[in-house]
């Protein structure tokens, strides 16, 4: 007794170029040629590049992450928190001479960083600051202290003022700042873009 084979069903070439209709020769054939099958070959070997690329890249994040001084993870939840005072404060004037024009803008501390680093983070001590203001005229701290004690009062501003315990930030406490304030910011620009 002889036992028939099944006749394999015609299927479609996986090649998005060709799609043609063609009867395989083995079951897991899923090309119509030879050149079908090159543009395959091709295909798998370039999304296994850059499967092993996108690897490589994440692995020499994680080696410069762990290369990171505390004063490099300082600097970058910095520039972050920037970010997000000048987000903030988008559409107010600078706080020390309160005008609004075209050059740039900083985060300018009240009680500057060096002075009290305790309060490098404190929303209510930084401000959008024009570059003039911050860096020519030494943060204009005069007329900032009086746009503050409009802008939140003289109780805040006291309390800026006065003494305040020392904190020396872990690396962890800043990764977690940094993330905090790159959500935050992230959000108000969605919020422009709306």
């Amino acid at each position: 007794m002889t036992i028939e084979r099944k006749q394999p069903r015609p299927k479609k070439c996986s090649v998005k170029t060709c799609r043609a209709s063609f009867v395989p020769k083995v079951s897991f054939q899923s090309w119509c040629s030879p050149d079908c099958a090159v543009v395959i070959a091709r295909d798998k070997r370039e999304k296994k590049r850059k499967s092993l690329a996108s690897i490589e890249r994440r692995e020499i994040k994680v080696r410069k992450e762990k290369l990171k001084s505390r004063a490099d993870h300082l600097r970058e939840a910095q520039a972050t928190f920037n970010e997000w005072v000048r987000l903030r404060d988008a559409d107010l004037p600078c706080i020390s001479c309160g005008r609004h024009h075209e050059g740039q803008y900083h985060a300018g501390h009240y009680r500057s960083v060096g002075a009290n680093p305790e309060l490098r983070f404190e929303p209510l001590n930084v401000w959008k600051q024009c570059a003039p203001c911050n860096t020519y005229l030494s943060g204009n701290l005069v007329n900032y202290r009086i746009s503050l004690l409009q802008g939140i009062g003289a109780e805040k501003v006291e309390w800026l003022e006065g003494p305040h315990e020392p904190r020396k930030y872990t690396v962890e406490e800043i990764r977690t700042i940094k993330a905090e304030y790159r959500a935050k910011a992230r959000e108000l620009k969605k919020g422009e873009a709306a």
